[in-house]
Order: structure tokens, then sequence, then C-alpha cells
């Protein structure tokens, strides 16, 4: 009897769509996945006597995801939606802060688990899209975070329009964020500063399918504003070689009430990649300047080719440098193996109380999908870095993470 009650309201629901010819497309054209992502995180301070020492926790993330197509009709309506679930496998009070799971804010101790439910509704008309409620947008001013065990998520509104050919328009508004280890939303901010929303505005055009241009602009009410500027370039070299171009520039200034303090900073950054066969090595450069650290979301990183693994490299006046290796090792014949290693220095870092700071890191990535077998997809990746930095800063980490991913197409 339960069976019953249960499955013919579903199988009407689900036949409703398909009787109607308006509703065809919102089921037809639907996906959803199923992500599983097992993650463990281990954080040496280097540092004895000290009242954390290291950081160490595991833990287990389900995000799932569903995205409907559009019903028929001038004005096409469409429902997506996000769950996600993290589990503690392995935490403690004196081991905690990852960013993989939540503490309390009292016992400090790391919850057994957290989750968050996001719903967004969608219009389309012609090839404008507008969407309402949960958000990951990914784009210069605002990027979502997706690093640890869960992503992180926004709420608001976004329209992009793609109506011309090689012209992609986005233009939104946030008013809140959901952190990557957090159950509940938070306004808009940065840093300590909360905003009532985050505007943002701009596009990005390919000229041709070598080169494409794009400009920004987004407000944070009363914090800070933002321009952006970027190049992305190929240029094929004969002989199996091709160099991309990737340029950026923000211009970031303090805005009305300048809740966060003095905001002033200019960031130019860029790589040069050289691929060739299974190889590619990529130099980058990044130059601050102003009175203030490079500002961006919380709840977001910061789009600037230096944020590696565990810094940004994003302090008031810093420069910094990058070099970078990876190997696919497909070109051996070991197809889903790969290989990446770099090292970034940044030096004249000044902060309230360092005029001169230093600070580098050293990363290695090695990962491997599995290609076939009854575990084919399966993802595995051991992360490796090492941070250190001087002159006033004084901070000294290495760090391991072993992350298993597989995604499951559940239609």
């Amino acid at each position: 009897m339960t069976r019953n009650r249960l499955t013919k309201p579903l199988l009407a629901a689900l036949a409703l769509p398909m009787a109607c010819p308006a509703m065809a497309g919102f089921i037809e054209d639907s996906k959803a996945s199923l992500e599983l992502r097992n993650h463990y995180l281990n954080r040496d301070f280097r540092q004895d006597g000290a009242a954390q020492s290291k950081a160490e926790e595991w833990g287990q993330g389900f995000t799932a995801r569903f995205e409907s197509g559009f019903t028929e009709g001038t004005v096409g309506v469409g429902l997506d939606a996000i769950g996600e679930l993290g589990i503690k496998l392995d935490s403690s009070r004196d081991r905690r802060g990852t960013g993989l799971l939540p503490f309390g804010p009292d016992s400090k101790e790391p919850v057994d688990d957290y989750s968050e439910l996001g719903l967004t509704g969608k219009l389309r008309a012609s090839k404008s899209v507008l969407r309402v409620g949960t958000l990951q947008p990914l784009l210069p001013v605002v990027t979502y975070n997706d690093t640890r065990l869960l992503s992180s998520t926004f709420k608001g509104g976004m329209l992009t329009s793609q109506e011309i050919t090689g012209l992609t328009l986005n233009g939104g508004r946030i008013t809140e964020t959901n952190l990557r280890d957090s159950s509940g939303n938070d306004d808009i901010g940065f840093g300590a500063a909360q905003s009532d929303h985050f505007d943002f505005a701009g596009g990005s055009y390919a000229i041709n399918p070598q080169l494409a241009l794009s400009y920004y602009y987004g407000k944070l009410e009363d914090i800070y504003r933002q321009q952006y500027a970027g190049l992305v370039h190929t240029l094929p070299l004969g002989g199996g070689f091709s160099l991309r171009s990737d340029i950026r520039y923000f211009d970031s200034r303090g805005d009305g009430k300048e809740r966060a303090g003095e905001i002033d900073n200019r960031n130019f950054n860029g790589m040069l990649s050289l691929s060739h066969g299974g190889h590619k090595v990529s130099a980058a450069w990044q130059q601050l300047s102003g009175d203030s650290a490079f500002p961006f979301l919380n709840g977001g990183d910061p789009y600037v080719v230096n944020l590696v693994t565990f810094n940004t490299f994003t302090r008031a006046d810093e420069d910094s440098w990058q070099l970078r290796y990876d190997y696919d090792f497909a070109a051996l014949g070991i197809p889903g193996l790969t290989f990446m290693t770099r090292y970034v220095d940044g030096r004249n870092v000044k902060t309230a109380t360092v005029d001169d700071g230093e600070e580098w890191e050293r990363d290695t990535d090695i990962a491997y999908v599995v290609q076939g077998g009854p575990l084919k997809g399966v993802s595995l990746r051991w992360r490796n870095l090492t941070f250190r930095s001087g002159n006033g800063l004084d901070t000294a980490i290495d760090e391991n993470r072993l992350i298993i991913g597989y995604t499951l197409a559940l239609w």
C-alpha cells in the first residue's frame, strides 16, 4: 500500500510534462548527477609548543545537481537544484580548521555533518537566460570556491546573454553567500565587513577562435568597486608547439562608507604557457600596487594567475612570479595520468606591521582518472605543498591532501 501511495503520484508528476507539449522540454532536456568527493587534509604548522601544531581532517562530500530543460514558447521556464552534504569521518577540536568541516562557535568541536539545498528558477528568451536563486558564477569579479569537501554558493540573480555571435554578456546582483564549510547563508562581504549587495556587469568577446577580450565591473556596496580587463590569446607556432597568453588587470577602489577601510589596489597579472605534446611550461607574473590588499568576495576566490593551492599572493604592494610545469602521460600511452609542479615567490609585502615581507609556495599534484572497468571515472589526486614566509610574516606550513572523486550521471 505504501509503495503505491508513493509511486503513483510520482509517476503522475513525471507524466504531466510529457502529456503537455509545452512542458516536454522541461524533462526531456534535463540532466542530473551525483558527485562523491572523499577529502583528507593534513596541514603541519611546523611549530613546536604552539596552541595548534597541525590541522588534520577527513570527510566525505555528496553533491547532487539537477538541471531542467526549458518549457516551449517565446519565454521558456526552468528550474535547477543543488543539494550538498558533508560528513565528518575524522576530526577533533585540536585538529580543526582545514576548511573541510565547520565547528561550533562555543565548543569549537567540528560538526558531524552539514548541508545545503539551493534552488534556481530560470527564464529563457531567445539566447538570453535569467537565473534567480542559488548561483555559482565563474566570472573575473565573482568566482565561487570549489577546493574543499563542498563548493561555496551565492544567492541573487544573473542575466546571461549570447544574442551576438562570439559575445557573452553577464550582469546581476548577489546578496548572500554560503561558505564552502557552512550550512547557513551570510550577507555578501569582504573580510569582516558586510554589504547589502554586490552588483556586476560585463562580458567577453571572441574576436576569432584564437583571441578573446573581456571587461567586467563590480561594486560591493559601501566597501569597494572594481574594474577588470583581460585578454586571452592562443598562437600556434608550428611543429606542434602552441603559445597561450592570459593577461589580466584589476583596478580596485573604495566605495561609499568604505566599511572595510581604505581600498586602493591595482593588480596586473598574466601567464604565458608553451605547450608541445604532453608538455606544458608556464611562467607568470603578478604585480600589485596601492595602499591595500587585493579585494574579493567572501566565499569566492580571486581571479589571479598566482592563486595556488594554499596562498593567493594578493597582499598590498606584493610582487610575485611563478614557474610551472604540467605533463599529460597520455602522450606516453597512459591516458588519465597527469602531473603538475609549480613554484611561486612573493616579495615586497606590506601589512600593518610588516614593510618588506616575503613568501613562497611549492605545489605538486599527481592525479589519475581510471579509464575502464568497474571503477571507470574514479579520480585519485595527491596534492603536496610547502609554504614559507619571512621578514615579519613568519609562517611555515607543510601540507598533504588526498582526494578521491566520482561523478555519477543519473540521467
